[in-house]
């Protein structure tokens, strides 16, 4: 058998999933007997059968990916509860197998996975969706690529309505229907806290503080995760700044991005100038703007009525 038949022979083993009590399961990928199966490409030894050497890798494989999810969404965990948390790993990683040659991307299809399985969430769903997207964007935050940053001094030099400025990667940008953010805060700090009598209460504390925020009335929450010195932080934003930002993300130009978050704001008019300027210097300060920039060259036609801060605004900064 050559290598990579070899390899693949290997890997449709090992990924299979194990039985209900976390044994090697009989049959094969193929339908015949997994002994016959594994006693094609492994020899026995003097103390395990070639069945008992594969189940090894079976095993150990499966727990890895379930000890990863475990460590990666303590959150979604604490909203579904133990038992429930494990079912949903094993279906999920069922459907979605790795693909990666690392475990941090394990969970990149969990959001989409779980709308399309909304049974495992139940009533929370939408909390569930919710804590999830918050702990895949904290992965990303946390190992996402960094740009050189965009110096405020360059951001006042070139302001105008047809700037276009770049987000570094690893800042993610959520508008969620519950605090995510606090339970999630809360969730870490308990699991992290030695001073809990035992786990049995701190376990009773969490289904408490779900059920809480599960019973919250949905309300828009537009946050930003971001990095600062290898660590990642939590900040919620206003709904102007998610979209002026979003925006941003997407390509288009600053005049029409401020233009699209005031739209429908309740942010009286005169006071949306200072709001933005303060929010850019926010912004440059925690260089969340890439260096690597795209700027369109400057329209010569008078301005709109929307131009309340397009430039005098980003004039004031630094």
């Amino acid at each position: 058998m050559k290598l990579a038949a070899l390899q693949r022979t290997m890997a449709r083993a090992v990924m299979q999933p194990l039985t209900s009590d976390e044994r090697m399961q009989n049959r094969a990928p193929d339908g015949k007997s997994m002994r016959a199966y594994a006693s094609g490409f492994i020899k026995p030894n003097d103390r395990l059968t070639s069945f008992e050497r594969l189940e090894i890798y079976n095993r150990q494989y499966w727990f890895r990916l379930l000890s990863s999810m475990i460590e990666d969404f303590p959150g979604l965990r604490a909203v579904l509860g133990d038992k429930r948390f494990e079912a949903m790993s094993k279906a999920y990683l069922v459907d979605c197998p790795s693909r990666s040659f690392t475990l941090r991307n394990l969970g990149a299809r969990l959001e989409a996975w779980l709308r399309k399985n909304p049974k495992w969430a139940g009533p929370k769903q939408a909390l569930a969706i919710d804590i999830a997207r918050l702990e895949w964007a904290d992965i990303e935050a946390f190992d996402g690529k960094a740009e050189p940053a965009l110096r405020t001094e360059d951001l006042r030099a070139e302001a105008g309505p047809k700037l276009k400025l770049k987000l570094q990667p690893y800042v993610r940008l959520l508008d969620l229907k519950y605090p995510a953010d606090d339970l999630l805060l809360e969730v870490r700090k308990e699991d992290e806290d030695t001073d809990f009598a035992s786990n049995a209460f701190q376990e009773r504390h969490k289904r408490k503080r779900v059920q809480v925020v599960a019973k919250l009335k949905p309300a828009n929450i537009f946050l930003a995760v971001h990095r600062v010195d290898d660590s990642v932080y939590f900040r919620r934003i206003a709904r102007e700044e998610f979209i002026i930002l979003s925006a941003l993300r997407e390509g288009h130009p600053l005049g029409r991005a401020i233009d699209v978050a005031f739209r429908k704001s309740q942010v009286a008019e005169g006071e949306r100038s200072e709001m933005v300027q303060q929010w850019f210097l926010n912004w440059s300060a925690l260089s969340w703007f890439s260096a690597a920039r795209v700027i369109a060259a400057q329209l010569g036609s008078a301005p709109s009525s929307g131009e309340f801060a397009k430039g005098a605004a980003l004039r004031g900064l630094g």
